[in-house]
């Protein structure tokens, strides 16, 4: 079998754990991924490339399906916290009975690092001993490298792919039908992980195609395009934040049931899914134009640094948050080659950000002891800053609404632009009732998917909309 079989059992793991059981019972011998939810200890070193070497992506993406990648774990696993692992609570189950029967129990892995193997064995406190294969070392083990408590033969869980010597015997733990297996991510997961429920936030790049009343075919089915390129654009980089955020994820309530997060997509298959994203993204930017394909440039090289680095920044990230919705409407603007309206730009920028705050106080209360977000800079004492800001952001915008309904654009563009003032009422009851759900936490994460699921904004919605219909 491999070397990772413990060749080291008396002096690395028992020294460690606890002195090994009587040695009348047989031994068995449990690979590391067997205790663990598949995908749980994802690829740290793939995050920590892609966070320190921004320019070193693509090497990134080419070690996660190396030869390193083939287990749900990784070799370098520096930073690992077993605390926030998830772990297989009827292997752990099963384990213990083992060692109830007088048998000793030993935990290796063929790929992990020895910091990593004995952070598991720590933690868990079931294993009489731990042992990880020494880097570069031959796939098969010669029966002169196992301890002597192994040569009298053992019992094995682990990968199908172990090659084991004659005195040794593979067996499946109870509940499984064959050692290490998975089961294939199911379609709601893949779709979890793309974040298609998201894709309703790229509408905004229709916004230009509405407020310049371009109406006719050409420019309506352009804009879908870019709507499309937009989304997928997206989907690659919530990936990609998935991948850098998969500790912080595993400590939110709501964030630990993503796909990576959770185990149920592999860090491998993801990276995968995202190369697959963002090529399709770029392949249909450049068929609208040049110049859209460069505003999908920016908002992806955006989005990406504000996983890398400006998330970590407090205001910034938010500013940052409201950047990225606002682009939207310019690649919308960009795609149907029509100018972008000063006025517009000034509504977006405020109303976004606004909404980013929103969410960081969302984040705030369901917070209460500020561990997740002490590293972006966030105190728990900043929630009611952040809820005056989000507030003054909103309702600035409505500022700015008024301003343009005042202006000599709106004359061109409207027949009767008086009945816009009708909107403005409509707009700060939406944004108090927002700020009013924050407040009490009835707003789950997103304000913005909120917004989408919530009845009363879409008759405000529907209300602005046939206002400014009857206006033109």
């Amino acid at each position: 079998m491999r070397a990772s079989v413990p060749e080291r059992v008396e002096e690395g793991g028992s020294a460690a754990l606890r002195d090994p059981l009587r040695p009348g019972g047989r031994p068995l011998v449990v690979d590391v991924d067997e205790v663990m939810v598949p995908g749980s200890a994802v690829p740290a070193s793939i995050a920590a490339e892609l966070s320190g070497r921004f320019l070193a992506v693509t090497a990134a993406i080419a070690t996660a399906f190396g030869s390193e990648a083939r287990s749900t774990h990784v070799a370098d696993t520096s930073g690992f916290d077993p605390s926030r692992a998830q772990f297989d609570r009827d292997a752990v189950t099963f384990l213990l009975q083992v060692l109830g029967e007088g048998r000793p129990v030993y935990l290796c892995s063929e790929n992990c690092s020895e910091p990593f193997v004995s952070a598991v064995a720590e933690h868990l406190g079931v294993f009489t001993a731990w042992a990880a294969a020494p880097p570069g070392r031959s796939t098969v083990a010669r029966n002169e490298d196992l301890p002597p408590v192994l040569r009298q033969g053992f019992d094995y869980i682990g990968s199908a792919t172990v090659a084991l010597p004659d005195f040794a015997s593979r067996v499946a733990r109870p509940g499984r039908s064959e050692p290490a297996a998975s089961a294939p991510a199911g379609v709601h997961s893949w779709l979890k992980l793309l974040r298609v429920h998201q894709y309703a936030k790229n509408a905004l790049v229709l916004v230009p195609l509405l407020t310049a009343h371009q109406f006719t075919l050409g420019p309506a089915a352009t804009s879908l395009l870019a709507v499309i390129a937009f989304s997928l654009c997206a989907s690659g980089a919530y990936i990609l934040n998935d991948i850098l955020d998969i500790r912080a994820d595993r400590a939110h309530p709501a964030k630990r049931d993503r796909p990576i997060a959770s185990g149920a997509i592999s860090a491998p298959h993801a990276v995968g899914a995202m190369a697959l994203a963002l090529t399709a993204a770029f392949a249909i930017a450049l068929c609208i134009s040049v110049e859209f394909g460069g505003v999908l440039l920016g908002y992806f090289a955006l989005t990406t640094s504000y996983s890398l680095w400006l998330k970590r920044v407090a205001i910034v990230d938010v500013v940052v948050l409201a950047a990225l919705y606002t682009v939207r409407v310019i690649g919308g603007a960009v795609a149907i080659n029509v100018p972008m309206s000063e006025w517009l730009l000034a509504f977006s920028l405020f109303i976004f950000m606004s909404l980013a705050l929103v969410k960081r106080h969302i984040e705030l209360a369901s917070q209460p002891d500020g561990a997740v977000l002490a590293a972006r800079g966030y105190q728990v004492d900043d929630k009611s800053m952040i809820a005056i800001l989000a507030a003054a952001s909103g309702f600035n915008a409505v500022v700015i609404f008024t301003l343009y309904i005042s202006s000599d654009t709106v004359r061109a563009l409207y027949s009767h632009p008086q009945l816009l003032w009708v909107c403005c009422p409509i707009l700060m009851y939406w944004i108090g009732r927002v700020m009013l759900f924050a407040q009490r936490g009835l707003i789950d994460d997103d304000p913005v998917m909120f917004a989408l699921r919530d009845r009363a904004s879409w008759v405000a919605l529907g209300a602005i909309g046939v206002i400014m219909l009857a206006a033109i």
